[in-house]
């Protein structure tokens, strides 16, 4: 207990520590009084705002984690169509996934609600947090497809892409708080490194499972089951 202790609270110390030292950066530069240009010093300004969204994403994140771990973050669940939640996940990552030239869609029409049960807040959260690793880990020109399969009394819910793949190695450590395949790609997209840990208490607290496939350079496919309403 005591060593993943320590190793957690490194972890939280190296992820604070770099958009620390790059705001302590930008405000230096600024203080020197070096640099007489109205847009530079915008620029430093508008970089020292990022690291500070950075750090309020991590401690956020990091709530979250405890709250679902230790129980004190109660499910409310309601009956809502699974199809209009994807639509709106892929609306708040459109313009990220154009900067890196993903492709999002989903298989079902719109106009065939799939109604499921289950805690609609939290299972967005869980669904934007996997597109944005899929995101993070596509290729150029990628596509990330969401399809709902129905299951009986449940339906399941891929996403699919055909981005770099995940080395059979890493596939055991995807849910540990701060694991990343390939740190650097993932920093420069801002991420916390607490996504998918988050995606994986969402789905437990339904009683549920989070799989993954993967093969390298062929990409990742994450799926998931919710009852069905």
């Amino acid at each position: 207990m005591e060593k993943y202790r320590k190793e957690y609270l490194g972890n939280v110390s190296h992820e604070l520590k770099t958009p620390i030292f790059n705001i302590q950066g930008y405000i230096l530069t600024l203080l020197d009084g070096g640099i007489d240009d109205s847009i530079v010093n915008r620029m430093y300004l508008e970089r020292a705002e990022k690291s500070i969204n950075r750090m309020i994403s991590i401690v956020d994140d990091l709530g979250i984690i405890s709250s679902l771990e230790s129980g004190e973050m109660k499910l409310e669940l309601t009956r809502f169509n699974i199809v209009h939640l994807v639509e709106e996940v892929f609306e708040t990552q459109e313009i990220r996934a154009k900067e890196y030239n993903v492709t999002l869609k989903h298989t079902h029409s719109s106009y065939k609600p799939v109604f499921v049960e289950a805690d609609r807040e939290k299972i967005y959260q869980a669904l934007n947090n996997l597109v944005l690793n899929s995101i993070s880990y596509g290729i150029k020109n990628g596509i990330t497809t969401i399809s709902f399969t129905d299951m009986d009394e449940n339906i399941m819910i891929e996403i699919a892409d055909n981005g770099i793949g995940i080395a059979k190695q890493d596939i055991p450590r995807l849910f540990e708080r701060f694991y990343r395949v390939d740190r650097s790609r993932s920093r420069n997209l801002g991420g916390t490194g607490l996504g998918l840990a988050i995606v994986k208490h969402i789905i437990e607290a339904h009683k549920q499972t989070v799989n993954v496939h993967s093969k390298l350079k062929k990409g990742s496919t994450f799926s998931f089951t919710l009852q069905k309403a």
